[in-house]
């Protein structure tokens, strides 16, 4: 027993380090410049945390020889690390950047299932409770079972919508919102009953419950909202992750879960001001969020331009702000907008680039598409940074984006965005639109930038017309 407890306390010293290196793989997630490096903090935690799991399980198995089901584990360990990990990196290489925020809502439903399948093993094997504690494990057992099985479902309808196999408008269930508060009192009320009798029939109603409520919650979420939806339930695997722990009596799952639920949960709330929405409303399912409505408006006939249009343009400008959105990711254009970026430099052309915290469909999303193409940090500047400039700027090349520059958020306020920060590029002397219609974005909402006097149309494939603008210039 002596070697056990060894064992188990050098498993816990490499869970202290891999929870430090976590928390400085956060800290280098901050910032784009240490980005990479914090990436290799999480890694090398991730590999001490499985090395001293798989050395754990090992000894076990090693010290107590009579105990077969110890030797089984280390097997089955063995066979999830080997798939798993191969799975995981074949994902990983041919995933396209587009592709990216749906993988990430599938990788969190595997951690909601995850806790849910460690849940019902608690209910399953609970003989080795301590009396005095069962009613704390039977706690734990519930609710984890409830916050995986609430992740696990919506995380599936967040992939369905984001990889458009789902349409994007919400789901307007009558009286959705006592729907969402129901079944939230009904979980108080079963927890209360299973605490004190845990019986299978219980734990089955809750699983249901939980898996119907996490399908509704994010099917009444609205497409626009859909890059705090991700965040949302990158908060909510942390906390299924942490409910595992407290089952498993694991304090590294513990400890990351905590850090995961709760840097989601604030990364949440940042977006959610970013957006002018109310953070209990998007966790709530989209409470008091209207369904974008129908545009009947005539706003009159739009201007087009040509590359070789734009190319003017740009040679006479003394400054060009480019804001992108997820339209510059689907076409693959950061590469020519690069190029295109550095000739203006090389002309002396003051260059920079605005991103709206929700750009794209996944907090950061533009940023890593700039750094994928080497655009210089120092040029990329959030909504914030950039927003007062856009009035003594000559040109803005708006490359995909459609609803963080939309003035009826600012000017309508009967607009489903009505509040929302946007860009304000309509300030700009001109504006150059990339776009493939006048169809509106993905939240569903009429762009009436698109009419403004100062605003051109360049229709086609962002990527294409940016090389056209290239040979043009």
């Amino acid at each position: 027993m002596n070697g056990i407890a060894l064992a188990q306390s050098v498993a816990t010293a490499a869970y202290i380090v891999a929870a430090l290196l976590f928390i400085l793989a956060l800290g280098g997630l901050s910032k784009q410049e240490s980005a990479r490096r914090g990436i290799t903090y999480g890694v090398a935690g991730m590999t001490i945390a499985l090395v001293a799991t798989f050395a754990l399980v090992i000894a076990n198995g090693a010290l107590v020889p009579d105990d077969t089901t110890a030797f089984f584990g280390v097997g089955l360990l063995l066979a999830a690390v080997l798939v798993g990990g191969g799975i995981g990196l074949w994902r990983a290489r041919v995933v396209e950047m587009t592709g990216m925020p749906e993988l990430i809502a599938l990788l969190h439903s595997f951690v909601g299932l995850a806790a849910v399948l460690v849940g019902w093993n608690g209910h399953l094997y609970a003989e080795g409770v301590a009396p005095e504690l069962a009613g704390i494990h039977h706690a734990e057992v519930f609710i984890g079972v409830f916050i995986g099985a609430v992740t696990f479902t919506g995380s599936i309808v967040a992939f369905l919508k984001l990889s458009g196999r789902m349409s994007s408008a919400p789901l307007v269930l009558p009286g959705k919102n006592a729907l969402n508060i129901g079944a939230l009192a009904l979980f108080v009320a079963l927890t209360v009953w299973y605490v004190l009798t845990p019986t299978l029939g219980l734990l089955i109603a809750v699983t249901v419950l939980a898996l119907a409520l996490g399908w509704h919650l994010v099917a009444s979420i609205g497409g626009g909202d859909m890059p705090v939806v991700v965040s949302m339930l990158n908060s909510y695997s942390g906390w299924a992750a942490a409910a595992a722990g407290f089952l498993l009596n694991n304090d590294l799952l513990i400890v990351t879960g905590a850090l995961v639920g709760s840097s989601g949960a604030y990364l949440s709330y940042i977006m959610c001001q970013a957006m002018n929405r109310s953070f209990l409303s998007v966790i709530a399912g989209g409470f008091g969020i209207e369904a974008p409505r129908a545009d009947t408006e005539d706003h009159g006939v739009h201007r087009e331009i040509d590359a070789a249009g734009v190319a003017e343009l740009l040679r006479t400008a003394r400054s060009v702000v480019i804001t992108p959105g997820y339209g510059m990711a689907v076409a693959q254009a950061q590469y020519p907008v690069a190029d295109l970026t550095q000739r203006l430099r090389d002309r002396g052309v003051a260059v920079r680039f605005g991103i709206h915290p929700v750009a794209g469909r996944l907090p950061g999303h533009m940023n890593v598409l700039l750094a994928e193409a080497r655009v210089p940090y120092d040029i990329v500047f959030e909504m914030d940074e950039v927003n007062d400039d856009f009035a003594g700027t000559d040109v803005v090349l708006v490359i995909g984006a459609n609803d963080t520059v939309n003035p009826a958020a600012t000017d309508d306020p009967s607009s489903p965005i009505a509040g929302m920060p946007v860009l304000h590029v309509w300030d700009a002397t001109d504006v150059v639109v990339f776009k493939r219609s006048m169809a509106s974005g993905y939240a569903g909402v009429a762009n009436p930038l698109f009419w403004r006097e100062n605003t051109q149309m360049l229709f086609g494939d962002a990527k294409q017309r940016v090389e056209d603008i290239l040979r043009a210039l």
